[in-house]
């Protein structure tokens, strides 16, 4: 029996004697070694069984004491719910809403559950700056001439390399160099769309691209997306004849966290294939899984080049270095051309640091470091939130990412909380920004990417409080 089936195997079996109760929450689970001595299997094998009831919130590790079943194996809150889909409903703005919270950036004192960037003491920055050094020593000309329209050789061939999720299938010659993921997902827009064209998104959405289309003059289409699973795929087979592109967030997705199993990411490229109309699939969160291997994206399914599959290192080493890519499929001649009318080429010095960063290994071992704290963080805040918000409170359970999705009563209005909150300086992403239509107007998007430290956590549970007085 593969190894593979084994570990699956071994963690079902967990997981059922969990919900059944016969493990309880607290109880000690037996060593790894117990396992697998009990099992006949490697250690290897126990190991990957034990991540994977770690990547599910059933069981916990405590340092030098073991395995346990994790509190939040007996949630006691819900996960938040489904909305339906929306054709007809009068479209509305949250601009002001959008640059409040943003303009909040420039007080330091505010604790920023709101912006999804990882804490500057998450980055290797010393390693960053040994890098920069290196380069503009060894580059020609320190950088200072253009490159190649395509983007750097240098760092194409090593994210080629380094996407060994995509085993193989793409080399240095299918990407595009971008200035970062959102300027990615713009270009491919560009690419595939004109005025007056319908993008099918998921809903909740990150705002940026509701932001995107709107500027382009796309009509867009509010798919309902479950926290857990992703788009609904039944929604969009509803719409289909009316919609010229999608853009989906298929692994760890914003704000919901979601992850689409690999049967619906087949599914869709299936059938967006049957139809000629283009995926653009916004990978930024990929790399932060919380379970034992990086989740494949759509791009993996794709034989017919319609998947334009974006990413950068925003979110996950150096959000300022704005360093992102595409590979565009059939569409790359056309993503290059625009890219020589609109910048030409992109800044030679921070492509080359990533480069060096990912050709050496050290981006792997930051992302280890990284995965772990952030999982640590999300259990957190999901154990405080349960003990400090309202008990009707809805709370997702992301399997990577980095955002929590709360549902509140729906007698509070997270925009008017908002203005509360930020006087205790204290700052979150209403729920109203994640669409284009009035809903969502009890929710609210946490970023757990924070050092986890007293004043964070008295922060989160001070925000419970006010929750719970709004109500």
């Amino acid at each position: 029996m593969a190894r593979e089936v084994l570990y699956q195997k071994i963690a079902n079996t967990i997981q059922e004697q969990i919900f059944s109760e016969t493990l309880k929450i607290g109880d000690k689970l037996p060593s790894i070694r117990a396992f697998q001595k009990l099992h006949n299997v490697s250690m290897n094998t126990i190991k990957q069984a034990f991540l994977e009831l770690e990547s599910k919130s059933l069981i916990e590790s405590r340092p030098k004491s073991g395995f346990y079943v994790s509190k939040t194996s007996n949630r006691k809150l819900l996960i938040p719910s489904m909305n339906k889909l929306k054709l007809s409903e009068q479209k509305t703005t949250s601009e002001d809403l959008i640059t409040k919270v943003f303009d909040s950036l420039s007080d330091k004192d505010i604790t920023r559950f709101s912006i999804g960037v990882p804490d500057p003491s998450f980055l290797p920055i010393a390693k960053l700056n040994k890098g920069l050094a290196k380069v503009v020593r060894n580059l020609a000309e320190s950088g200072t001439s253009y490159e190649p329209v395509q983007g750097s050789a240098n760092l194409r061939r090593n994210v080629a390399k380094w996407a060994i999720v995509l085993e193989g299938k793409l080399t240095e010659d299918d990407f595009v160099t971008t200035s970062g993921a959102m300027n990615a997902i713009f270009n491919c827009l560009m690419a595939v769309t004109k005025r007056g064209d319908t993008i099918a998104i998921e809903s909740p959405v990150y705002f940026g691209i509701i932001q995107i289309a709107q500027n382009m003059g796309l009509n867009i289409i509010e798919l309902p997306t479950h926290p857990t699973t992703g788009v609904d795929l039944e929604a969009l087979k509803k719409v289909i004849h009316k919609v010229d592109v999608c853009c989906f967030m298929s692994n760890f997705s914003n704000p919901l966290g979601s992850l689409m199993p690999d049967e619906h990411k087949k599914e869709l490229v299936k059938m967006l294939t049957h139809h000629n109309i283009p995926l653009i699939e916004d990978d930024l969160y990929g790399n932060l899984f919380f379970g034992t291997v990086r989740p494949k994206p759509c791009k993996y399914y794709d034989e017919a080049g319609i998947v334009m599959w974006c990413g950068s290192v925003s979110k996950t080493l150096a959000p300022g270095y704005r360093v992102g890519w595409v590979a565009p499929g059939k569409f790359k001649d056309k993503i290059i051309r625009q890219k020589m009318a609109q910048t030409v080429c992109m800044p030679s010095l921070y492509q080359e640091v990533i480069a060096d960063f990912l050709e050496h290994g050290r981006y792997d071992h930051h992302l280890r470091n990284l995965r772990s704290t952030l999982y640590t963080n999300s259990l957190h805040f999901q154990r405080t939130i349960e003990d400090h918000f309202p008990e009707n409170t809805k709370i997702s359970q992301p399997q990577g990412g980095s955002f929590l999705w709360l549902e509140l009563d729906k007698s509070i209005d997270t925009a008017v909380l908002y203005d509360t909150a930020i006087q205790q300086k204290i700052g979150f992403a209403p729920g109203r920004i994640f669409t284009q239509h009035d809903q969502y107007h009890n929710c609210m998007r946490l970023n757990f990417g924070l050092e986890w430290k007293e004043k964070v956590e008295l922060d989160l549970k001070r925000l419970g409080q006010l929750v719970k007085n709004s109500l």
